[in-house]
């Protein structure tokens, strides 16, 4: 007679790593194989997958959570000492809702610091992907939303951001602290230097930014036209401030030797006479 020896197969149940989840809030996947007595990845996977779980999108994706335990911002996003989730799930899924839904686009640097990691190698994947696009907006990289319409609202909103920063000197968006450390500064500067940087302000500005920098700075508009134009036409040697040889002639000056002086009439001696 054969007599047959049947292996029952090793039972896990999910809700072991809901309880372990539910304590600690967040664990890795050692913490959870643990939990479940088993090495096997699988099985642990197979596991999650009865529970709405989330990975973080820091840390590589590194630690597991419940959703039911995020609370999460007006974001999207949640954090326990220091991990980070999303209601979007990935880094690249959370990326692309955040410039698809940004009023003017992220630059990388942004984006780093809304989702609090480095995000560039995701955007330029998002970028590979052709779900997002990119514009070079004063002289910075913007990642910007596919859809046209809301890709054009962004990149106006966007070039008024950039308005802003560089036309800084008018009255109507400087601060009064801002103003006036423009003014100390320029304050400091010989009269060339001050023209110079009059004329750099109004470039910056644009259209009448003659006579709005001549006001900040208390300057004729011709003075801030004439640096303005000198900046234009390149005419400007960066280690002098007047052109070689100009300024007064130095008079030569002669020593008065006092022994020889001395009782000649013609020097201005007041020597005796014999």
């Amino acid at each position: 007679m054969v007599t047959y020896t049947i292996m029952r197969t090793a039972e896990f149940n999910a809700r072991e790593l809901e309880i372990l989840l539910e304590r600690k809030r967040v664990c890795t996947f050692s913490e959870l194989a643990e939990a479940l007595g088993t090495e096997s990845r699988m099985t642990v996977f197979r596991k999650l997958a009865e529970l709405p779980y989330l990975t973080s999108y820091s840390h590589r994706g590194k630690y597991y959570t419940l959703r039911a335990t995020c609370r999460f911002d007006t974001s999207g996003l949640w954090s326990h000492r220091g991990v980070w989730f999303s209601t979007y799930g990935t880094l690249l899924e959370t990326s692309r809702r955040f410039v698809e839904r940004a009023s003017a686009g992220y630059s990388a640097q942004e984006l780093d610091n809304a989702l609090h990691v480095e995000t560039r190698q995701t955007l330029l994947a998002l970028l590979h992907r052709q779900v997002i696009e990119r514009e070079r907006i004063g002289g910075v990289f913007i990642y910007l939303a596919l859809q046209p319409a809301e890709r054009q609202r962004q990149v106006i909103a966007r070039a008024k951001i950039a308005q802003v920063a560089l036309g800084g000197v008018s009255e109507e968006v400087l601060a009064h602290e801002v103003k006036a450390g423009i003014i100390l500064f320029f304050g400091l500067l010989d009269e060339r230097q001050r023209r110079l940087f009059a004329g750099l302000e109004a470039l910056k500005v644009g259209r009448g930014g003659d006579a709005r920098v001549a006001a900040l700075l208390g300057v004729d508009p011709h003075t801030v036209a004439k640096g303005r134009i000198e900046l234009l036409g390149g005419d400007i040697d960066p280690t002098r401030v007047r052109k070689a040889g100009g300024g007064r002639v130095a008079a030569e000056k002669k020593r008065c030797n006092p022994s020889q002086d001395r009782g000649d009439p013609q020097r201005g001696g007041g020597g005796r006479s014999d």
